[in-house]
């Protein structure tokens, strides 16, 4: 297939395109500045400079390209989430972003929509012991307005491909994934977590299901050649986890200091987003994924293979950057 991925050189995107073009793909990436452009001409891809939320840009940009599917993987997350308002641009996205790219997914001919959303959409807060399915009611009402403007983009990006799945010119398909990471999102977190500037609300107690970014990649790849139209698919890893845990083997692994331990209205008044994301606990099963995709996630079953693979493609950079510097 010809595919065109929104979002092909950002986190989940660089991944996603190498594992397409492996596939035997064909990868259009759309890029907004010459850095991205370059980058993904070097992965393989044919760049398409445009901006997603300038629609008129972005048609005049596909005019005269056909592609056969469209990938929303498109975020603004440039750091660590703290504030709300860190999340306003990823929230427009898709809301706008979602509808701006269903409309050059119709200029270009394409025949499957694939989008990412996120397993935060059942809704922040403390889940128990539940077993979290797609058969679950999806983007409920926020708990507050902050948290209902960040739920609400999520229901937005749904609700606008299913519609234009049930007026039958697309097949929209909806990736639920878990809490991203990988080698370079995991640098940000070891630096703060060597500057003792990263506490755990809530006293860790919260269960994340994580998913690292190869294994984001290969789901997405499994979606677009076998997933169903106007379905939604959790994309999580096999073992749902504590964040005592998660964060006490990131630190033995790394050899760090263990995150301070903090009471959640203690941490709320300086970093309310990351508060409600660490503080939601739910556990979500990955079994729908498995059984109609095909898909199980091979990097990092589970977080402890992750960490240990992320961890050692850092020190084989590191090593690289090292010989490189003696030369």
């Amino acid at each position: 297939m010809k595919v065109l991925i929104a979002g092909a050189s950002g986190a989940l995107g660089t991944p996603l395109t190498r594992a397409l073009i492996a596939a035997g793909h064909e990868v259009l990436g759309l890029a907004r500045s010459p850095e991205s452009r370059d980058h993904l001409s070097h992965l393989g891809a044919h760049p398409i400079l445009a901006n997603v939320m300038d629609r008129d840009d972005l048609l005049r940009a596909v005019k005269g390209v056909q592609a056969d599917a469209v990938i929303h993987a498109l975020t603004a997350l440039k750091k660590a989430l703290m504030r709300h308002q860190d999340m306003y641009a990823t929230n427009a996205l898709r809301d706008g972003g979602t509808m701006n790219l269903l409309a050059a997914a119709r200029e270009v001919g394409a025949r499957k929509f694939v989008a990412e959303s996120m397993t935060l959409g059942y809704g922040y807060g403390d889940w128990g012991e539940k077993i979290i399915t797609e058969d679950g009611p999806f983007a409920p009402a926020g708990r507050s307005s902050q948290l209902e403007r960040h739920v609400a983009a999520l229901r937005s990006l749904e609700r606008q491909i299913w519609e234009a799945t049930q007026a039958g010119w697309i097949e929209g398909i909806s990736l639920r994934y878990g809490y991203f990471y990988g080698p370079a999102s995991l640098v940000p977190i070891l630096e703060m977590l060597r500057r003792r500037s990263l506490p755990l609300p809530d006293r860790g107690r919260a269960v994340t299901s994580w998913i690292y970014l190869e294994d984001a990649a290969a789901a997405t790849v499994a979606a677009l050649e076998r997933g169903k139209a106007g379905e939604a698919y959790n994309i999580v890893d096999d073992e749902p986890v504590r964040n005592t845990d998660f964060f006490t083997f990131l630190c033995q692994q790394a050899h760090l200091p263990m995150p301070f331990l903090l009471p959640g209205w203690m941490m709320r008044p300086l970093a309310p987003l990351a508060t409600d994301f660490f503080t939601t606990s739910m556990r979500v099963s990955n079994a729908k994924a498995a059984r109609s995709l095909g898909w199980k996630p091979v990097v990092a079953p589970t977080y402890r293979q992750g960490i240990q693979q992320a961890l050692l493609v850092l020190d084989q950079q590191e090593s690289m950057s090292s010989a490189g510097e003696r030369r």
